[in-house]
């Protein structure tokens, strides 16, 4: 599988992102309110209320030439300012925190697999890395590329360090199939070890990509019916397979 495989070093989910917006969004709103604050109070326009943020002691320069509530506009600047101290410091802690436990890492290494699954056409999507998917995709010719979908950190850690695309997420979301680049996939497999789970993988991705094969493992025959009514194009039982061939071996 060499063509999906990544260099060393190399997630649908963006953690560090939805950290980041809330300290960010905290200093954007205490600049918001500290202009709204200033300029109501102060009577000046945006511009020299955004210049009393950037320079507070151009305040204390304003009123000794203009009338106006002077002291109230200076306590007021101690709370702004203190509370871009405050946002500023939740900021770096994030960015901070982030470094230090990987987490900027684990962001690139995630914009790195979907710029590479961006490039793939007709590759296969492998929903489950567990024992069953991990010999579906050990099986494939070297020249098919593979794209893993995973829920659980430890087994999409033991995709990636076996050198496939992987994405963590649950692939009966519509969002999660689509970055696995289910549109333009010649197969998908429902590799997870609950029947139901990879009839609703069927289903969704029926509606997603028609023309996409599906092939799905089922837990017995009754899942096998259910799994072609709902579109699969073949369904797998791993018991079955497995005694067929234990039976032809003996």
């Amino acid at each position: 599988m060499s063509g999906a495989r990544l260099p060393l070093g190399a997630f649908v989910d963006r953690p560090l992102l939805r950290r980041m917006l809330r300290p960010v969004g905290g200093f954007a709103a205490v600049v918001v309110a500290g202009v709204l604050g200033f300029s109501t109070l102060g009577g000046v326009g945006v511009v020299d209320a955004l210049f009393w943020l950037l320079d507070p002691t151009s305040i204390e320069l304003h009123f000794q030439t203009h009338e106006g509530p002077a002291t109230l506009v200076k306590a007021y600047a101690i709370v702004v300012l203190s509370g871009l101290v405050v946002a500023g410091l939740w900021i770096g802690e994030t960015l901070v925190s982030a470094t230090f436990g990987g987490r900027i890492q684990a962001e690139l290494r995630q914009m790195q697999i979907e710029r590479s699954i961006d490039e793939l056409d007709d590759h296969v999507v492998v929903c489950g890395y567990g024992t069953f998917g991990k010999t579906v995709c050990a099986g494939l010719d070297d020249d098919r590329d593979v794209v893993v979908i995973e829920r659980q950190e430890t087994q999409y850690d033991r995709a990636i360090d076996d050198g496939y695309l992987a994405l963590t997420g649950d692939a009966r979301r519509e969002e999660v199939l689509e970055a696995a680049g289910i549109d333009r996939a010649e197969t998908v497999v429902g590799a997870i070890d609950d029947a139901d789970t990879n009839i609703q993988i069927t289903i969704t991705g029926c509606q997603l990509a028609p023309g996409v094969d599906i092939v799905v493992r089922a837990g017995d025959s009754m899942h096998e019916s259910i799994a072609l009514r709902a579109g699969a194009d073949e369904v797998v039982i791993p018991e079955v397979v497995s005694g067929q061939q234990v039976s032809t071996h003996l």
